[in-house]
């Protein structure tokens, strides 16, 4: 397996990251050489893209393009990052749409924000209806740093992650994520 490339929008999803991958793969730091390119926002990973794609040029290597959905059209959002890493073949790119923010992804494991911030008071048996579906949320930002008392974006990133139960994560988006990973990197 070669290298893996991980393009992302900001550099709280490379803390999440370093956070979730060991979970999937409990031996990825042997098995995979990955590298996490986080940038400074949406325009920034938009336009290097196609730059970068087109100049790693090392036999194996895969490319996981990962951006925040921000209640646009995730169809047309996902075929725009399509066409900006043309120059690949559809196999060696695997792009991923969070639905809406990265932080969507951690409300779909309260269990794992009580865990680090026992500030929450939400058991998985009591989810209020708006984290049910946390997806849905077009302020999930906003939401997590109510819960957590924290606008720290990395370091809330990094120590949720390590905690989180990717098999109970109600984040459809997040599940996606996974399971797509699981495809284009087999360890």
């Amino acid at each position: 397996m070669g290298r893996v490339i991980f393009l992302l929008e900001e550099p709280s999803m490379a803390a999440a990251l370093r956070g979730i991958l060991p979970k999937i793969y409990p031996n990825w730091v042997e098995n995979v050489d990955w590298i996490a390119i986080p940038h400074g926002g949406k325009s920034d990973l938009e336009n290097s893209i196609r730059r970068k794609v087109r100049a790693w040029n090392e036999p194996g290597v895969r490319f996981v393009i990962l951006r925040d959905n921000d209640c646009g059209d995730c169809i047309a959002r996902k075929a725009r990052l399509r066409d900006l890493a043309s120059d690949r073949d559809a196999s060696e790119v695997l792009i991923r749409i969070v639905c809406q923010e990265l932080e969507s992804w951690f409300l779909g494991d309260l269990a794992a924000i009580n865990a680090v911030y026992n500030r929450t008071g939400i058991s998985p048996d009591n989810i209020p209806a708006k984290f049910r579906d946390p997806d849905k949320l077009a302020n999930a930002a906003k939401e997590l740093a109510q819960l957590t008392g924290t606008n720290a974006k990395v370091s809330r990133a990094e120590s949720i992650a390590q905690e989180m139960n990717l098999s109970a994560n109600r984040s459809k988006s997040f599940q996606v994520f996974v399971s797509g990973l699981q495809r284009l990197v087999r360890v």
